[in-house]
């Protein structure tokens, strides 16, 4: 019997059969569409991810006047007193910030997916036919957007007052770069907190505890050189550290090995670790 045939026939009992009977034997009867691939399913929910911020561009916010008043604000107030001049500090502080508040932005992710999970979005993404870890990949492509977004807001502004790197146009997207793939691997701390807690709020307190001591006990705004000994081991092995080192030197026309060696292997670590961590409460939740 042909699958012409055969169709034609399933057609004919389901025209005779209730409703959602039909519906069952012409469904049965049909081929189903292929799986979508890994990539495909990451990509699709990525696109998701732009589109809500398609749909509430408030949360630019946080990636283009957040960057701006950053810059502006340390600076001016320490530019003077930390390097003899604002010229001079813009040089060393700019590399270092645009590390932080990136890092800071990686917060937002585990904000989203509490979200979702409150209103009961993940429920839907689980009986899907897809590769399990998807929506979460995708949710971490979709906020590479407001990564890269803010890493230019912050790099324009830096230029505009005054920031000149000698690594020129290949420093700076080697650094970005380099910035771009320790975030990725970041965000899945708060994917983590975002299964993990109960409501936006305790997942925003809980971020700021651990974003707000890793970023500023670091090399962000000044030379550890100059702090106590004790603090100098923290900080001088601190992934924040190691990730605006990388960076910074990335920018001056540099190759620091070491440095980049240690961002991706802290940017690994956090993937695997957290990675499995997550898809672990994912698929209990």
């Amino acid at each position: 019997m042909s699958t012409t045939t055969t169709k034609t026939e399933l057609e004919d009992v389901a025209l005779a059969a209730p409703d959602k009977e039909r519906l069952s034997a012409l469904l049965v009867g049909l081929d189903r569409p292929p799986r979508p691939s890994a990539l495909s399913a990451s990509l699709t929910f990525g696109w998701r991810a732009m589109l809500k911020i398609k749909h509430v561009p408030e949360q630019l916010f946080d990636v283009t006047a957040f960057p701006i008043m950053l810059v502006l604000m340390y600076t001016y107030l320490f530019g003077g007193a930390l390097a003899g001049s604002t010229q001079e500090y813009i040089q060393f502080l700019l590399p270092g910030i645009l590390v932080m508040s990136v890092v800071m932005i990686t917060m937002y992710t585990g904000v989203s997916v509490n979200t979702d999970i409150t209103k009961g979005v993940f429920d839907r993404f689980r009986t899907l036919p897809i590769w399990r870890p998807a929506p979460m990949v995708g949710y971490l492509l979709g906020d590479v957007l407001r990564y890269v977004l803010a890493s230019v807001v912050m790099l324009t502004v830096g230029m505009i007052i005054g920031f000149r790197p000698d690594g020129g146009v290949l420093g700076m997207l080697a650094g970005v770069a380099l910035l771009l793939v320790f975030a990725f691997a970041f965000s899945w701390i708060w994917t983590m907190f975002g299964l993990l807690l109960r409501t936006e709020k305790s997942v925003m307190g809980v971020s700021m505890m651990v974003i707000f001591p890793l970023t500023f006990l670091s090399n962000v705004f000044v030379d550890p050189s100059t702090m106590p000994g004790w603090l100098q081991a923290f900080v001088n092995n601190s992934p924040i550290t190691h990730l605006a080192t990388a960076v910074r030197e990335l920018m001056a026309g540099n190759w620091p090995a070491a440095d980049i060696a240690w961002s991706l292997g802290w940017a690994g670590l956090i993937m695997v670790v957290f990675g499995v961590v997550t898809m672990r409460l994912y698929n209990r939740k």
